[in-house]
């Protein structure tokens, strides 16, 4: 019986609004669940709904809360039981109540009342859009204290954190830690979401949560050019990892001795950027933004370092790759034939010298074919290189095992531990 009446709630639901309402009295049992009891009935007022706990002629709507007594749920059963009435959650009517909010009129009201009771209430409200929510935060004083140094913040913080924690049933304690805003950060590639942790007061206690928002990808160049401007090292120091960041962050980073080094091996590259930084060439050569000009650039300077560097750049195109065997030059050799980014067919023609195989059992994208065929050497540096390669068969990973020179690499292996964690068998002994 009472799936029917489930049934009959989302199909009403779905056609509802407050208009419907307007002057119109509604039977609550319960407690309200997003809302304060206050700013439940202040919104009914506004609203110009009135409520009751007893049944009467009156009545439009009954609305079942959290918490209802024994006596509101056997209310709840026999009126239904009449077919007269029409039922809602009070998640579903918070839902509406929340959708009607007039951002303006609210966020000026907080302002002229200073009221942190009733901005923390609707903080917590999880039923108020994103966009509301970001503006009520920047209105609340953390007063100079840490995320979960006081009550306040405390539950302020914990509600930022559920709001946008992904899965966060999986892990319900985290929003009562400072990981978990660090975890925020890792998951999201939300701006606005970034912008408003970077905002947040207390994120200056957090270094290390500084340095992670400056490296993410998505952190928006305002938060940026507001570290620099602060003259945060920490911020600055970390945004030079970042791949991502805009050329004229860039150029203001540059201004830093400390940073060039760290930006020319990690920034993305134009001409301009090649040209300022030219002189840390043999940090510049790992960059992965080389164009194909900017490799030959380097190339011609027939620096045996910066050919090295080269030799192990992913990016490194297959012309210029040719152009470095040329040279003959075993420690050039070992770095090209390590690198994983090399063609499979080269990787194949260098399997006929026995020289390239210490390289070759390294590389993970050698072909399982070779990786086993290498197996069968009795080079112990090679079947050292096998056991630690992730591409290696795990046949030849569990014979591997079976010597004590190498048992510890093949369990150190994280293909292997996946392999048996998925075969669900544990470690062989």
């Amino acid at each position: 019986m009472r799936f029917k009446t489930q049934i009959k709630k989302v199909e009403y639901n779905l056609a509802m609004n407050l208009q419907d309402l307007k002057d119109k009295t509604i039977l609550f049992l319960g407690k309200s669940r997003a809302f304060s009891e206050e700013e439940f009935a202040s919104q009914l007022e506004f609203h110009h709904i009135s409520v009751t706990q007893e049944i009467n002629d009156t009545v439009s709507l009954i609305v079942e809360g959290r918490m209802m007594t024994p006596y509101e749920q056997n209310l709840s059963e026999e009126l239904y039981a009449l077919e007269k009435y029409e039922f809602m959650q009070v998640a579903a009517f918070e839902g509406m109540l929340a959708s009607e909010i007039d951002n303006d009129t609210l966020l000026m009201s907080l302002k002229l009342s200073h009221d942190k009771k009733r901005l923390k209430s609707f903080l917590q409200n999880p039923m108020i859009a994103d966009e509301l929510f970001f503006k009520l935060l920047k209105m609340y004083s953390w007063n100079k204290e840490d995320f979960f140094e006081n009550d306040d913040n405390r539950d302020v913080t914990a509600a930022f954190i559920s709001r946008f924690y992904e899965n966060i049933e999986r892990n319900h304690n985290v929003q009562y830690a400072t990981t978990g805003l660090f975890h925020l950060v890792s998951q999201t590639k939300n701006e606005e979401l970034l912008e408003a942790i970077a905002l947040l007061e207390p994120t200056k206690m957090h270094p290390k949560l500084i340095q992670a928002l400056a490296r993410h990808e998505k952190i928006p160049k305002r938060v940026l050019k507001k570290y620099i401007k602060e003259d945060n090292f920490v911020a600055k120091e970390a945004m030079a990892y970042n791949a991502k960041i805009d050329k004229s962050i860039i150029k203001e980073l540059a201004k830093s001795q400390d940073l060039l080094e760290v930006l020319a091996k990690n920034v993305q590259l134009d001409a301009e950027i090649f040209a300022l930084l030219f002189e840390y060439k043999t940090l510049l050569a790992s960059n992965e933004s080389l164009t194909n000009e900017m490799q030959k650039e380097l190339f011609s300077l027939n620096n045996a370092e910066v050919n090295t560097i080269l030799a192990k750049n992913p990016s490194l195109n297959e012309s210029l790759r040719l152009e470095l065997l040329k040279l003959n030059n075993a420690e050039l050799n070992a770095a090209i034939y390590t690198n994983p980014s090399i063609s499979k067919e080269m990787l194949c023609d260098a399997y006929e010298d026995e020289n390239n195989h210490l390289s070759l059992a390294k590389n993970p994208a050698t072909p399982p074919k070779l990786l086993e065929a290498m197996f069968h050497t009795a080079d112990e540096k090679i079947l050292d290189a096998l056991a630690r390669n992730e591409s290696t068969p795990v046949e030849v990973l569990y014979q591997l095992q079976l010597d004590s020179r190498f048992d510890r690499a093949v369990k150190t292996n994280a293909a292997f531990g996946k392999h048996i964690q998925s075969e669900n068998i544990g470690w062989l002994v």
